[in-house]
């Protein structure tokens, strides 16, 4: 006579424990390459706020070394975008302008950099079809 088995009502949870250190591990690896961003010491200026409700800006940053990131949208400030050369920002920015005509443009420039360098990155904005070129500030700061 043969013995019947009876059902298992167990879960077996050692799979799950798997693929959940599988995801930890990943997380761990990817979460320090998504906070680097652009160092740029902006200048100090009074000026009014950036709107919150323009959608997705197109925002150029330039490092004091002189590398120049594009970056479309402003809602990670840290993002430092995709890194291009004086020769290609036109070609790209020229792409998303055509794609859409109303996106703000904005410079996020160090302060520390020639003021030369600044002005031909807003001649080759201008080319590509920007109709205004913003530049990003910090606040001043206000000595008590």
């Amino acid at each position: 006579m043969a013995t019947r088995r009876k059902p298992m009502s167990e879960i077996n949870v050692v799979p799950y424990i798997d693929v959940m250190l599988v995801l930890l591990v990943i997380f761990m690896a990817t979460a320090p390459l998504l906070t680097q961003g652009v160092v740029v010491d902006l200048p100090e200026a009074p000026s009014e706020p950036i709107d919150d409700t323009e959608s997705d800006p197109l925002v150029v940053s330039m490092r004091e070394d002189g590398a120049i990131f594009m970056n479309l949208g402003m809602q990670d400030a840290d993002d430092e975008g995709t890194r291009v050369t004086i020769f290609s920002l036109q070609e790209q920015a020229g792409k998303i302008l055509r794609a859409r005509t109303d996106a703000p443009v904005y410079i996020k420039a160090d302060h520390q950099l020639d003021y030369g360098e600044v002005v031909a990155v807003m001649t080759v904005l201008q080319k590509a079809g920007a109709k205004s070129v913003g530049l990003i500030t910090d606040p001043p700061t206000i000595d008590s």
